[in-house]
């Protein structure tokens, strides 16, 4: 008999009102009708029924674009943390960063009961609060994970401070520009119209602050890699005055690399980035990169499935999960994870 069936009984035979643990969303208790009217969560009755039953949790992870390489070790994560929770674990998310397609994704979940536990990247900030108030409303635990949306009903995040590694991001390129007063630091991003993004580049933003340095983007350059790099290729081309290059993101990173690595200053042109793919990894041991943050996509999947699993299973209290931010040099290179 699990932890909420025994409460919910000694409430049946006394009559006492009880508590079975608490979030910062609220009192938790199992209900038909989703969130209470002072806004506290309630269990599903369908998820407590499985859990009573034994049943396997259903943990899915609604990635923003589950084609990119990141993806590829988060699910790994998952898979991981579901063989080791006996969860049924999924990633899922639309091809392109799709919010509409991703909201509605979400949404067939909820309606055909089809999902125990929640984890959300999300596409579009703005776009995603309601279907996650949605979830949270119908019973069902939710939380972000790699991407933040402290504004909308998650129950906690799972993933990296974006701004503070934004920050640290930038500081980090300071250094190695040596104390240049004046030039141009070009920015690219895989969709800067999304929320992570925003984040990291705001934190990016205050990082420069004070230095005199002109800040150029961020610049979109989408996720297919020749078209990436084609438009960091045609933004370089209209500039005059980089004194630095920097991707906040994965893909990014790899597209700008590519053209530091043909440039005729390169080695005199610092680039920073973020993540730490076998291509990124390469460019740091050439010298073409001076550095990347790895913000350690196994463990936000692995993570996001447990904080999921210790809430059902066990009544645990969801709380953040900060999976930090490491900056990997070609010194420490062969210490680091590289994202495969």
């Amino acid at each position: 008999m699990s932890a909420r069936t025994l409460v919910r009984s000694l409430i049946a035979t006394t009559g006492a009102l009880a508590v079975l643990s608490l979030t910062g969303c609220g009192a938790i208790s199992s209900s038909d009708s989703g969130a209470s009217d002072d806004g506290s969560f309630k269990l599903a009755s369908y998820i407590q029924q499985r859990i009573d039953g034994n049943k396997p949790m259903r943990i899915k992870l609604s990635y923003h674009d589950p084609s990119l390489a990141f993806a590829t070790p988060i699910s790994a994560g998952m898979k991981k943390a579901g063989t080791e929770f006996k969860a049924e674990t999924a990633l899922i998310g639309p091809t392109g960063g799709d919010a509409a397609k991703q909201v509605s994704e979400i949404q067939t979940l909820i309606q055909q009961k089809a999902v125990d536990g929640l984890a959300v990247s999300s596409a579009s900030s703005d776009a995603l609060k309601p279907v996650i108030a949605q979830a949270y409303n119908a019973g069902i635990p939710v939380i972000s994970f790699n991407t933040d949306n402290p504004d909308s009903k998650q129950m906690g995040f799972v993933g990296q401070d974006l701004k503070a590694s934004g920050e640290s991001q930038a500081k980090r390129l300071r250094e190695e520009l040596k104390g240049t007063k004046s030039g141009k630091v070009v920015v690219f991003s895989v969709d800067t119209g999304a929320g992570w993004s925003h984040d990291r580049f705001g934190g990016f933003k205050k990082g420069m602050e004070g230095s005199g340095l002109e800040i150029v983007g961020p610049v979109n350059v989408g996720n297919e890699p020749s078209a990436a790099y084609n438009t960091v290729e045609s933004t370089m081309s209209g500039q005059s005055g980089v004194v630095a290059v920097a991707g906040l993101d994965c893909c990014s990173t790899t597209a700008a690399a590519k053209w530091v690595s043909g440039a005729k200053n390169k080695g005199s042109l610092p680039m920073g980035g973020f993540d730490l793919l076998p291509q990124t990894a390469e460019y740091l041991e050439s010298g073409v990169i001076n550095f990347t943050i790895s913000q350690n996509p196994t463990e936000q999947g692995y993570q996001a499935v447990k904080v999921l699993f210790d809430f059902l299973a066990k009544g645990t209290e969801i709380t953040g999960v900060n999976t930090g931010a490491q900056f990997v040099t070609r010194e420490n290179l062969g210490e680091a994870t590289v994202e495969k």
